[in-house]
């Protein structure tokens, strides 16, 4: 550790996992500013903590190993806030239409983690399973719709691929194009509501 190096103070014995969390916590704060998940060094996020090099390859074995750690956290938070908003009415259209709001205001927040989640190299190089669970949730939310009669019955899964398809490409071109004139976003996804899964508008 060099002199620029702010120091830390020794974990307790059996305190290994908060230091774990804290090396994720400041990797998905680096992420978030970098939105390059190549641009991240270990070396880097070691003087984020305040801790030695060799400190973070205690806990993982490579960048892609801590890359892959702290969008697979970031993405169980971001699971946990989705069903929260969900929660806020007992309406199944309503609980959809607030999932997808909600993530489109996370990546106004996180656009650099959501580059690297959705945009990066990282995708190439490694399979991501956890991101499968949002399109678990999604699905189950166009189910209840539909089990509901609020909207025509038929494929859920296939309707909740095209509407996170569109959900991401409308929020991909405000972060990539943020000089861009768009309608506001809660009136694009109201409109895809209605014309993807049929919702009365």
């Amino acid at each position: 550790m060099d002199a620029t190096t702010p120091t830390r103070n020794r974990n307790r014995r059996g305190q290994g996992e908060l230091l774990r969390r804290d090396i994720i916590d400041a990797a998905l704060r680096m992420l978030n500013e970098l939105g390059d998940d190549e641009t991240l060094s270990l070396r880097a996020v070691a003087r984020e903590v305040g801790i030695a090099a060799t400190s973070v390859y205690i806990h993982f074995a490579d960048r892609d190993a801590l890359v892959f750690a702290a969008l697979e956290q970031s993405t169980a938070d971001l699971i946990r806030d989705l069903d929260e908003a969900e929660a806020s009415s007992d309406d199944p259209v309503e609980q959809l239409r607030a999932r997808l709001l909600f993530l489109g205001n996370w990546t106004t927040e996180y656009a650099g983690l959501y580059k690297v989640l959705h945009e990066s190299t990282l995708n190439r190089r490694m399979h991501l399973a956890f991101k499968a669970e949002l399109g678990v949730r999604a699905t189950a939310a166009v189910q209840r719709c539909m089990d509901a009669g609020l909207a025509p019955a038929g494929d859920a899964a296939a309707v909740a691929l095209d509407l996170r398809s569109a959900v991401h490409g409308a929020v991909s071109i405000r972060i990539n194009e943020p000089e861009a004139h768009l309608p506001p976003l809660a009136e694009q996804i109201d409109r895809f509501l209605v014309k993807l899964v049929g919702v009365a508008g």
